[in-house]
């Protein structure tokens, strides 16, 4: 297969995201894997694997990849043609299927909609707010040999994590960290990668780990299947140098692991992404690793755990259930706290600018049915008798409540607003209420979403969006 660096010429007439989308498709409704498909139609097993890598393919290529798909799907879509289901045919749903839709087949999961992330993270403060938030909780902490331990449940482009390791640096500058970030997006481990380097300057005594195991495995390092526990990718990565400069080149340096640890495939009940390939990585200073020895986990044990601090911002789906809440994220993330270790959460809320203009277009709409009150009754419920070992403080109102904004310069809502904050207003409103593409597209069409949209930042000079927080602590005779 004719396949080339992503510095090379400009061989391909569209991207290779495109091409690698038209694939993920086909590989989904005709059920076969990705690999596979590769072998069949151009001889190349890791065809996906490199495309994710930034890899090109020449216009032959490509064309051949887009012929063997538009074959093979016709193929399917005949044979399944059976008396009562004509509908299969050309210009049909299923067609529509193959060309349109890479979702139309799965759940659709809001939060993996990068273009809208992107955006929302990127215009409006929440990050640094929780962070702000999490940073009051190391008042609380009393942290044991032989480290700091702490765990970022959702560690997403890295900025809450950078912001309160500094503020960490500044309380404890002497303690060595052990710090554990859950992500299962690619993208966002490369984005938190680029911000280590400086951190590992300021407080050289750190042992940071990036890992995409589940909520009910990550904490602990460990998966709970046993194969896939002996099938663990475990990259143990000492960075050489003693400069900020050599630590980001490494680390730069490593996307080709990155690629092959951390593909994703989508949960067929609940669209939600899975690891593919169970990865640890465990980043040190290599002039560190004689102090570090006792902190530093080893591959094959259960390192993690005793946790003095836990955050977990956002981490689920607001329309969730309590029961599946609970279960799978803040019991998991209790009970991996040491005696005194503090668990802080926090989630949407609605009540706010933002949830008024989502009912301008949709009245009904209510995206936030289980608040911090019910998810701590059910906590409890779900602990049952080890509930005893906790303090559950949701807090008052005044207390709880984390309000950040849609950045705006002082001249921008005026009587005409500008294009671009409508935009970014409505892509903000839509991005915490999780309102789903397919819902989006007659709105959109329509162009009333503009009308709403400057409404409510000329009522409220401006949009801001609620988070509620609330701590669950271990007692220290526990």
């Amino acid at each position: 297969m004719a396949l080339l660096g992503s510095s090379g010429p400009a061989v391909m007439s569209d991207s290779s995201d495109a091409l690698l989308t038209e694939i993920e498709a086909y590989c989904r409704v005709a059920g076969i894997a990705e690999s596979t498909f590769g072998r069949q139609a151009v001889n190349d097993g890791k065809l996906c694997l490199r495309l994710r890598a930034g890899r090109n393919v020449t216009i032959e290529t490509a064309q051949r990849l887009r012929d063997y798909i538009r074959l093979h799907s016709s193929q399917a879509d005949s044979s399944v043609i059976t008396p009562g289901n004509e509908a299969n045919r050309s210009g049909s749903k299923g067609d529509k299927k193959m060309k349109h839709n890479v979702t139309d087949d799965r759940p659709f999961r809001f939060y993996d909609n990068r273009q809208k992330y992107l955006a929302f993270v990127n215009t409006c403060n929440e990050k640094w707010r929780v962070a702000e938030r999490a940073t009051q909780e190391l008042a609380h902490l009393r942290p044991s040999p032989p480290a700091l331990r702490l765990f970022d449940a959702g560690v997403g482009d890295s900025t809450v994590l950078s912001h309160l390791m500094r503020a960490m640096h500044r309380r404890f500058p002497t303690i060595p960290f052990f710090i554990v970030g859950k992500e299962v997006s690619l993208e966002d481990v490369r984005l938190t990668l680029e911000k280590l380097p400086d951190r590992f300057i300021e407080h050289p005594s750190s042992v940071i780990i990036i890992t995409n195991l589940y909520y009910a495995e990550a904490p602990w390092l460990m998966p709970n299947d046993v194969a896939k526990a002996a099938a663990l990718n475990w990259l143990e990565v000492p960075l050489q140098g003693d400069s900020a400069h050599e630590f980001g080149e490494q680390l730069r340096g490593m996307d080709e692991e990155l690629v092959d640890g951390w593909q994703v495939k989508a949960n067929e009940k609940s669209g939600n992404p899975m690891y593919v390939r169970p990865s640890v990585m465990v980043l040190f200073r290599e002039d560190h690793r004689f102090l570090l020895d006792d902190v530093i986990p080893k591959r094959g044990q259960a390192a993690g755990g005793d946790y003095d601090l836990v955050l977990a911002s956002q981490p689920w789906r607001a329309r969730m259930s309590a029961d599946f809440k609970v279960k799978h994220v803040l019991a998991p993330l209790a009970k991996s706290l040491r005696p005194g270790g503090r668990l802080l959460t926090a989630q949407s809320c609605g009540n706010d600018p933002g949830l008024e203009l989502v009912r301008k277009i949709w009245p009904d709409e209510d995206p936030f049915t289980v608040d911090r009150h019910e998810l701590i009754k059910t906590l409890k419920e779900y602990l049952g008798r080890s509930a005893q070992k906790y303090n559950f403080n949701a807090g008052s109102d005044a207390k709880s409540l984390l309000r950040y904004h849609m950045h705006t310069l002082p001249t921008e809502i005026g009587e005409a607003i500008g294009t671009s904050t409508l935009f970014a207003a409505w892509n903000a409103a839509i991005y915490v209420g999780q309102i789903e593409d397919e819902r989006l597209e007659p709105v959109v069409s329509s162009g009333d979403y503009l009308d709403a949209t400057a409404d409510v930042l000329h009522e409220h000079n401006g949009i801001w969006f609620n988070d509620e927080t609330f701590v669950v602590s271990r007692k220290r005779d526990t």
